[in-house]
């Protein structure tokens, strides 16, 4: 059974417009939705998940601009109140991740600590 619950995370315009256009290539599987989360791991102790994932029993959900989200309920603890962004310079490119429940974060932007 699926728990809708508040945003427990926002994305900027440029992070809501790069996942709807990874939404219309024509071969995504609509019945997936974007996943975010935490796995062990990464430098710093922990790594973000995000990425378009089926929906698991216990997962909850919620939309963000429209764009429907699952999240494992243990990860909100790691995730609250934080920011996605999508940057497309010439010195980055690719999500980045601004959370205020992490101590400690690495250079490569996925990794951090609690």
């Amino acid at each position: 059974m699926e728990t809708a619950i508040e945003t427990p995370v926002t994305m900027t315009a440029g992070a809501v417009a790069e996942i709807r256009r990874l939404m219309q290539d024509p071969g995504f599987d609509k019945t997936q939705q974007l996943r975010v989360g935490v796995k062990g791991g990464g430098c710093s102790g922990m790594s973000y998940i995000l990425g378009f994932d089926k929906v698991e029993e216990g997962d909850e959900q919620f939309l963000i601009e429209d764009i429907p989200c699952t999240m494992n309920k243990s990860h909100g603890i790691y995730l609250m109140g934080m920011e996605i962004d999508w940057q497309d310079g010439l010195n980055n490119r690719g999500f980045t991740f601004t959370n205020p429940n992490a101590s400690k974060t690495c250079g490569c932007g996925t990794s951090f600590a609690v």
